[in-house]
């Protein structure tokens, strides 16, 4: 597929779960060619999640395509700053701008936008009701699946929900965003928001909020695109540079 040969992939999960998640994305993108790493972040606090993707970044042989999946999304708007990457690919994510937060971006919900069902912290971790978790997580997966996923939850620490920007990299970078319009965790309105301040490419899928795992073509199609969409930048912007003009992204 174009683009396999000139950029690798790095997936990101987010809070409640592991990177394992990722499995059948994975399995697309090495199908087509794609060098593909996955992060297992600690999701203990943003700055040692940005440690643990920085980790596999530095080990990177070629540019990056950065993925990061709802919490995951704050993690690559920070590490994304790193020079291996060349673009951002957001599925129902946060994208958060400098100064902001997940615990900001969710204060203040609008009316009748669904609640995530969060419990109360334990030792500073979180988790999600066992018996919300389908619904409100997975409610495109079947039960059996949805419940694995609720019953191996990585706890989420309440420091990584207080994590802050720096500099948001898509301000820099060119982003793609994939809007899920079934999504109970992170609102739709919210997510279209957040990709139209990030200047994102997006699309739409009806999709809850654990597309990654229920829809992987969709995700992976929309990491392809993202993946020749820079290269076609980095040859707009060469020839652009042999022209003696100012290079740029879209």
């Amino acid at each position: 597929m174009a683009g396999s040969d000139a950029v690798n992939v790095v997936l990101v999960h987010g809070g409640f779960v592991d990177g394992s998640g990722w499995r059948r994305v994975y399995q697309l993108l090495k199908q087509d060619g794609y060098t593909v790493s996955v992060v297992q972040n600690p999701t203990t606090t943003l700055a040692d999640d940005v440690a643990a993707t920085k980790l596999i970044l530095d080990a990177q042989d070629r540019p990056v395509i950065l993925v990061g999946h709802s919490y995951g999304g704050v993690v690559i708007t920070e590490a994304g700053n790193h020079p291996k990457v060349v673009g951002l690919v957001y599925v129902a994510a946060f994208a958060p701008s400098e100064g902001e937060s997940v615990d900001a971006l969710i204060r203040n919900p609008p009316p009748g936008a669904p609640v995530p069902p969060i419990l109360a912290p334990r030792d500073g971790r979180l988790f999600l009701d066992k018996d919300k978790f389908h619904a409100a997580f997975a409610g495109d997966l079947d039960q059996e699946e949805a419940a694995f996923m609720a019953d191996s939850q990585v706890p989420w620490g309440v420091d990584a929900l207080r994590g802050t920007i720096t500099k948001a990299s898509w301000r820099t970078k060119p982003s793609w965003y994939l809007v899920t319009t079934e999504d109970r965790m992170i609102p739709p309105p919210a997510q279209r928001i957040m990709a139209k301040r990030a200047g994102a490419t997006t699309i739409e899928e009806k999709g809850s909020h654990a597309i990654y795992v229920s829809q992987p073509k969709a995700v992976a199609a929309l990491i392809s695109r993202a993946a020749t969409g820079v290269k076609v930048l980095a040859v707009g912007s060469a020839g652009a540079e042999e022209a003696g003009m100012p290079g740029g992204h879209a």
